[in-house]
């Protein structure tokens, strides 16, 4: 199986943990906000306090002077270098010793700053870790940034916010390459990049060509020449604004990012044993695949995230059945640790609550003393779980996917899903379910419109992929269609709202069809009727893995890989040959034990806008399927919920939104990237109290030589210590209580 990026990333931290060994054993480690919430993501506190960590302190807050050395794990600002300075000016001694990790890249002017103050003498080891990037899954990743929807693809207000609006994409942008090269980094990856360059529409957002971002227009006559080198560099230059796609922006960004890190670290990437194929990283965008967000799924983590208030995609409330009978409120976490989770949540719901129904009855059989016949039905399995007190985290996990499951199915009925999902099926096919062109879809559909038990959201999501699949409708048919679902203005801006995103919503009876180079692909082996349309980035893997994806749809943005043949690009080990129509899909099984996964090649996908629960299934589908590490990430995950709300507030530039209430802002950018990012991650100081100081002597922090920057790929390997927190049997007096409290998980912020 893949690679887990939540272990890749764990292990990243815990090295650096255990790469410190002061003489004393213990430390201290000082971490800001930011890195709090992403070494959560991945490392509990009793993780951190394992290795020999006896305090763990914020930056931010008041802290008394320490007889330890210290690891500061900080994101490389100007505030937090000018904190760490202050802890060691003045005549003031913060720790015996300091340790710095940085999550990105530090600037040489930032070091320079450092390695100039009265800190110099105190500072161990500079390195940075290249992890600032969010950890969802085992195989995505996230920026959580969802008000990049807006920055791509909201129309700027008028003609002269173009240049602003455009500029302070870039500088998001530029933030999002660096994630994306943390992530390489992490993964001691250089990959090939190719990115996503539609040919039906122009660049949208603050990248569509407009008189104060493009170049000046060439002399007169110069379209005379046939040849792009005859027609010159001004010709050229301004028609570079009809390509300026953000996905081509980024996908440069990323290049360059990569390039500069290669040029620093020269060993990157280090060579692997056994050796990788070099892997490759696509960039697309939620324009490329408009219906994929719309459409209803009907596997388990898609449905619920659609149907069910899931909080982030991790955090659902329900009522726990106990053993006396009464209900108790929980709140769940969906997470790679539910085993129960991962081993349904990309099969069809079918599939799931056979599986679910499954298991419990072989727990059920597992434990002795247990009467009565296994469960036939979810409300058997309800009644069942009730009477097993002994078994409390093991009735949970059941009772809360069996909570799931029943009420997914409830709202499936009540909200006549069926009938809703088979008009949304040939729409977004463009065939029936027997394979022929739909006749009778406006006959299906407008009952659907017209009836009070279709929600209007339901019915905003038909209308939207109707008119996707005509490619348009006259404005009269849109209004009518309107009519028929009483849509609000509101609901109304969400589906015109499309024609920001690519699409063409009105159509005259002159207009041509869209020659689209990318489309669904018909699934001869989908065995669920409502199933059968599948995000467009699933064609695209395919195509790229099989050397059949077309370079003037995905050009790379520099090298690519010498010519393979389809045979060729997936040798590296035998591929599974057990069909989707089989009675469990392939991707339903463990991996067979013969094939190697330790050096399989990597596909990384990065949808800028959003990607949806149904293109993260298909990374793990594809894995398996192709024999490939594929990783998906995005800007933000997105549920069909979020996308209408976002598509509602997309034309006033977020306003109202979820992401940005007040909308995106329109001031200028940022004098440099180092302010953009001091501004991202400023924390305020508190008012600080009155404090001691901590005489040392001074032998005991002199640095044994001239400090430099360490990257993550030279850095220590693992410390042998497995002396934990709990060991302290050999410490007495105060150290002693001190030890006693950090035990409980006292987290001091």
């Amino acid at each position: 199986m893949t690679a887990s990026l939540i272990n890749t990333v764990r292990s990243a931290f815990l090295q650096a943990f255990r790469s410190v060994n002061p003489a004393g054993k213990w430390k201290i480690l000082v971490i800001d906000e930011h890195v709090q919430n992403l070494l959560s993501t991945v490392l509990k506190q009793f993780d951190i306090l394992e290795e020999n960590v006896t305090l763990i302190e914020s930056i931010s807050t008041h802290r008394e002077p320490q007889r330890f050395e210290a690891i500061y794990m900080l994101m490389p600002t100007t505030q937090n270098v000018d904190r760490i300075i202050q802890d060691f000016s003045n005549g003031r001694q913060q720790y015996l010793g300091a340790h710095l990790f940085f999550l990105d890249g530090l600037s040489d002017p930032l070091f320079q700053r450092l390695t100039s103050s009265p800190a110099e003498p105190h500072l161990k080891a500079v390195k940075e870790l290249f992890v600032n990037f969010w950890v969802t899954e085992a195989q995505t990743f996230s920026m959580k940034a969802p008000e990049l929807f807006f920055q791509i693809y909201s129309p700027p207000k008028n003609e002269a916010s173009f240049r602003t609006a455009r500029s302070r994409l870039e500088e998001e942008l530029r933030f999002v390459s660096k994630r994306i090269a943390d992530l390489c980094i992490t993964l001691n990856e250089f990959p090939y990049i190719r990115y996503y360059l539609p040919s039906h529409h122009q660049p949208l957002g603050p990248l569509q060509p407009n008189q104060q971002t493009r170049a000046p227009p060439p002399p007169e006559g110069s379209s005379r020449w046939r040849t792009n080198l005859a027609r010159g560099e001004a010709a050229r230059q301004y028609e570079a604004a009809d390509t300026e796609f953000v996905t081509k922006v980024l996908a440069s960004m990323v290049q360059q990012c990569l390039e500069e890190h290669k040029k620093a670290n020269p060993d990157f990437p280090s060579p692997s044993d056994p050796p990788r194929p070099r892997g490759t990283l696509i960039v697309t965008d939620r324009a490329m695949d408009v219906v994929a967000p719309f459409i209803h799924e009907f596997t388990y983590q898609a449905m619920c995230n659609d149907l069910l208030p899931i909080e982030d995609g991790t955090k659902y409330s329900y009522k726990f059945q106990s053993s006396v009978g009464t209900y108790e409120d929980k709140v769940a976490t969906l997470s790679d640790a539910d085993s129960v989770w991962t081993t349904v949540r990309h099969m069809h719901m079918r599939e799931a609550i056979d599986k679910l129904m499954a298991d419990f009855n072989k727990f059920m059989e597992d434990h002795a003393g247990f009467k009565g016949g296994g469960a036939a039905s979810l409300n058997d399995m309800k009644d069942m779980l009730a009477n097993l007190p002994q078994y409390q985290e093991q009735r949970e996990k059941f009772s809360l996917h069996l909570n799931m499951a029943q009420d997914c199915m409830t709202i499936f009925e009540k909200d006549k899903l069926s009938l809703v999902a088979n008009v949304e099926q040939c729409c977004a096919t463009g065939l029936t379910a027997e394979g022929k062109t739909p006749k009778t879809l406006v006959e299906e559909m407008v009952p659907l419109l017209d009836g009070r038990e279709v929600s209007n959201f339901n019915k905003v999501r038909m209308i939207a992929l109707y008119i996707m699949y005509r490619d348009g409708v006259p404005d009269e048919d849109r209004r009518r269609l309107y009519q028929h679902a009483r849509l609000s203005m509101v609901e109304q801006d969400a589906v015109n709202s499309l024609v920001h995103l690519g699409a063409r919503i009105t159509r005259g009876a002159s207009d041509k069809d869209t020659k689209k180079k990318l489309k669904q692909k018909p699934q001869a082996d989908e065995e669920y009727e409502l199933s059968r349309y599948k995000p467009l980035i699933r064609t695209v893997i395919q195509d790229h893995v099989n050397n059949k994806l077309d370079q003037t749809l995905f050009p790379y943005v520099k090298d690519a890989p010498s010519a393979l043949t389809p045979a060729n690009s997936t040798r590296q080990t035998p591929t599974p040959t057990t069909s989707l129509r089989s009675a469990k899909p392939s991707w339903h099984k463990a991996v067979r034990p013969t094939a190697p996964v330790d050096n399989r090649q990597r596909v990384i996908v990065f949808v800028a806008g959003g990607m949806t629960y149904s293109e993260v299934r298909e990374a793990y589908v594809l894995s398996a399927s192709l024999n490939k590490d594929i990783y998906i990430g995005s800007t933000h995950t997105i549920t069909p919920r979020q996308f209408f709300d976002d598509l509602k507030a997309l034309e006033l530039s977020g306003v109202g939104s979820r992401a940005v209430p007040n909308g995106i802002p329109s001031t200028q950018p940022h004098n440099s990237y180092q302010e953009y990012y001091d501004q991202k991650y400023f924390i305020p100081d508190p008012t600080p109290p009155p404090r001691t100081e901590l005489h040392v002597p001074k032998d005991t922090h002199k640095a044994s030589g001239k400090l430099s920057k360490v990257h993550s790929s030279s850095s220590s390997p693992y410390a042998a210590s497995s002396t934990s927190v709990n060991s302290l049997g050999m410490m007495n007096g105060p150290d002693k209580e001190e030890k006693k409290k950090k035990k409980k998980g006292l987290f001091h912020f």
